[in-house]
């Protein structure tokens, strides 16, 4: 009998047979598939975008939404401003861009808030929707402080130094004039001192910046007051005090020098005295006793309102 080894039956079976991938195993072609793919997706993506069939869509249901809930009666009746002094309705109007019957969910507050702090008088401004037929609008407005005097021209500045663009200044003639290329910014802190003093205060007609360091004030247009670089506080409530034990004394008088720290220098002049270089408009040539400042007022008043929409769009 003849024994066959496992050695020799492996020999006699040979090399195993190799596996044949198929042609959609193969590398090549998912790498090829892989690239298919996404030049399809990419290729419509860009048709999207490049047909802005998205944006057409997004924008057509929008608009079939407003409408449909305008039918409910979501238009705006009504516009309530809160914080209006000096910003007029017309201008409130413009800015906001609303008329009666306007889809309230088509308007857009913060377009709208960047329209209405655009306006000269307003500092900041907050729009909202109140549905459902409700806009609301919040003012903080800038407070006026001085009339500017630069080259022959009025310019009307705010407590923070910024000028106040506009064209017709003739309505704040009231308040105290200031010169000089920084006065606007230095105003603050000298109204600050002053304030301390109204009886006196209100009797300063302009304030005028000396060499970038000191003011010197004029009182009713005839006495000029020279206040310190250092220690101008101190000194403005010597003179208030000055001024209540001897108040008919300064209608002579034409400088009141307050510069040095342990005396007062005044000398005398003309009740006449009008400063060179220190321009009044006809409105600003007001008597002391009618000089108030009206302008302040304004503000005491209850500042919540309705705005009407005009006649002309009904």
């Amino acid at each position: 009998m003849i024994r066959i080894k496992k050695s020799d039956k492996k020999k006699r079976r040979g090399q195993p047979r190799r596996r044949v991938k198929s042609f959609w195993q193969h590398s090549v072609f998912a790498m090829s598939f892989i690239i298919f793919i996404s030049g399809s997706i990419s290729s419509g993506v860009w048709w999207v975008w490049h047909d802005d069939w998205l944006f057409k869509t997004a924008e057509s249901v929008k608009s079939s939404f407003i409408l449909s809930v305008a039918e409910k009666g979501f238009v705006v009746r009504k516009i309530l401003v809160k914080g209006r002094v000096e910003t007029s309705r017309q201008d409130i109007l413009k800015a906001l861009q609303l008329k009666r019957g306007t889809h309230i969910l088509a308007f857009n507050p913060e377009l709208a808030r960047i329209r209405v702090e655009a306006l000269p008088w307003v500092q900041k401004a907050i729009v909202e929707r109140h549905l459902p037929d409700v806009v609301h609008l919040y003012l903080i407005e800038r407070r006026p402080l001085a009339l500017w005097q630069r080259n022959g021209i009025f310019s009307l500045i705010d407590k923070k130094g910024g000028v106040i663009p506009l064209g017709d200044v003739s309505a704040y003639a009231n308040l105290i004039i200031i010169i000089g290329d920084d006065a606007p910014t230095k105003a603050g802190g000298l109204f600050k001192v002053l304030a301390r003093e109204p009886q006196l205060e209100n009797q300063i007609t302009a304030a005028v910046r000396v060499g970038g360091r000191r003011w010197n004030l004029h009182l009713n247009g005839q006495t000029e007051v020279l206040l310190p670089e250092k220690g101008a506080s101190e000194a403005w409530t010597h003179l208030a005090k000055l001024y209540k034990n001897h108040g008919l004394l300064f209608n002579d008088l034409k400088t009141i020098d307050l510069r040095l720290a342990d005396r007062v220098v005044i000398k005398q002049g003309d009740n006449n005295v009008v400063k060179n270089g220190i321009k009044k408009l006809p409105e600003i040539q007001l008597k002391f006793k009618d000089r108030t400042h009206k302008t302040f007022k304004r503000y005491l008043r209850p500042n919540t309102d309705t705005i009407p929409f005009s006649d002309k769009e009904t």
